[in-house]
């Protein structure tokens, strides 16, 4: 079974062949919201919207451990995570879509992982390569097939939100090596490779960062919006063919 993760602009998967809607309960407290369970073309799909229906928890404050441990408990065996980012790299515009293959964790305060101590012996993970290469290359292949491009490849900046970054701390992101920036890439892949599910991201640059771009000044929303809105579509379509393939 596939879970996706919906960021901003996919707060609602209309592909969905909707079974039913399931309330889950866990160890570390309530998801986002209920898990969405049915079909897209032949294959079963979980789907659970990071921020809430409606849009209305803040990067910060998502449960990512019970969101997760959600998705796990109910079978999933593999989850595609979509998300909104700034582009910093120069080829990352908005309206561009990119499979990351590494991250870089700026976040603080977060519960970020399962190891929570004093049940057992600590648990160390192997977090070289942050995403799994497999769903990372059906991604990629995929999006080949149905004609959509993705960018094979890019290094996402995780900040703590829910502000936007100061151009001088984008700046320092680019230092750093990174090509995204975005709010919810961790703990989120961290907690999926705890419990060995594998886990890959397909992010819709929303916006220049700060300091680049049309953005040189300023975030412009309403243009942010309109590219969100025309990049989900693509989206869906990666989507449905990942369930075809």
């Amino acid at each position: 079974m596939l879970g996706i993760i919906g960021g901003s602009g996919l707060t609602q998967l209309a592909i969905l062949d909707v079974s039913h809607r399931e309330v889950v309960r866990t160890p570390y407290g309530e998801p986002s919201g209920p898990l969405t369970f049915g079909r897209i073309g032949c294959k079963d799909v979980v789907f659970v919207a990071r921020h809430g229906h409606g849009h209305t928890i803040p990067p910060h404050l998502v449960n990512y451990r019970a969101n997760i441990h959600a998705l796990e408990s109910s079978g999933v065996t593999q989850i595609i995570s979509v998300a909104s980012v700034g582009g910093i790299r120069k080829d990352l515009g908005p309206g561009s879509l990119v499979a990351p293959h590494q991250i870089v964790d700026y976040t603080w305060g977060r519960e970020m992982t399962f190891q929570s101590g004093g049940d057992g012996p600590v648990v160390h993970i192997d977090f070289t390569e942050p995403y799994d290469e497999t769903v990372r290359k059906l991604l990629l292949d995929v999006s080949q097939k149905v004609g959509e491009e993705v960018a094979d490849g890019a290094v996402y900046a995780t900040t703590q939100g829910p502000r936007l970054e100061t151009a001088a701390e984008i700046d320092r992101l680019q230092r750093d090596g990174a090509d995204i920036v975005g709010m919810t890439g961790m703990p989120e892949a961290g907690l999926a490779r705890e419990l060995n599910v594998p886990y890959a991201a397909l992010c819709v640059v929303s916006n220049w960062a700060a300091g680049r771009g049309d953005s040189s000044h300023g975030i412009k929303f309403d243009t942010l919006e309109a590219a969100l809105h025309l990049a989900m579509a693509r989206v869906r379509r990666v989507i449905e063919g990942v369930c075809e393939a």
